[in-house]
């Protein structure tokens, strides 16, 4: 099975001091024992830099260094599909916009949905899983 990755969970996975750590740590864990892949499309990765760096949300943030490298390595990781939007992901994304009357905060999300609805990816692991709950067409792991 193929899940997609949400920055909200790789912040989980890469923040020990966070509190979703180890819960998130330990359903990556068990995805990886049973064989299964990660789509992971490339705004989370600019996300995932933007929020381990940043000194307001911990403690002990990660140097930008440090984040550049975890992004690459989950990029490049094996068991990783690197999933790009593609033709049908914007119509998908702003028909989503309409449909359920989302704002401002909610269009990165409502993106990374779409590329992963737009890519045949029905599951993915979150730690926010009430931002794609509106959506209908997902399986949710995590929070």
């Amino acid at each position: 099975m193929i899940h997609g990755l949400d920055t909200s969970f790789l912040v989980q996975v890469e923040i020990a001091q966070h509190p979703g750590h180890e819960t998130a740590r330990g359903q990556l864990d068990e995805r990886l024992d049973r064989g299964d892949s990660f789509a992971l499309a490339p705004q989370v990765l600019a996300e995932l830099i933007h929020v381990v760096t940043d000194p307001r949300r911990f403690e002990r943030p990660l140097s930008q260094a440090q984040a550049r490298r975890r992004a690459e390595a989950w990029w490049q990781a094996s068991e990783v599909v690197q999933t790009l939007p593609n033709e049908h992901t914007v119509p998908q994304f702003l028909a989503w916009l309409t449909e359920h009357d989302l704002g401002r905060k909610r269009l990165l999300d409502t993106l990374l949905a779409a590329t992963y609805a737009t890519n045949e990816i029905d599951s993915i692991l979150t730690g926010n899983a009430r931002d794609f709950a509106v959506f209908g067409c997902f399986t949710l792991v995590g929070g």
